[in-house]
């Protein structure tokens, strides 16, 4: 074997094709993480409308935990709490399972808010739940 096709069969295996697979793998992956925003940010606008809140809320990064807070009927510390590490994910789930005993839901629909609410929130927000605060 000489150098000429020592250098020809290192082309060959550049790894060019993987790096392009990976990249649509990518995109595929990107086009999946943001249909999943979008779904969470429909329904927790439609849920905040129905609960006669502003829908805009429901983009707002701090603003709608705090009025996920209102709409659960929690006080004021639960939305602190929220704030905390650690603590904030039991705070969230709590917080979940009263909103959707706000809409006459149950505590498994609430837990399903906190952590599957892609699924849960629009389900919340185009369903024939109505609000009961």
């Amino acid at each position: 074997m000489n150098i000429d096709n020592a250098v020809l069969i290192a082309q060959e295996f550049d790894g060019g094709g993987a790096a392009a697979a990976g990249g649509a793998i990518a995109m595929v992956m990107m086009v999946i993480y943001l249909a999943v925003i979008v779904l969470t940010i429909i329904g927790m606008w439609k849920a905040f409308e129905k609960a006669g809140k502003p829908g805009w809320a429901a983009i707002v990064p701090i603003y709608n935990v705090w009025v996920l807070t209102e709409i659960s009927g929690r006080d004021v510390i639960w939305f602190i709490l929220c704030l905390v590490p650690c603590i904030n994910i039991v705070a969230i789930i709590l917080i979940c399972i009263d909103v959707a005993a706000k809409f006459g839901k149950g505590g498994g629909f609430g837990i399903g808010l906190a952590f599957l609410g892609f699924i849960f929130w629009p389900m919340l927000g185009f369903g024939d739940a109505r609000y009961r605060g």
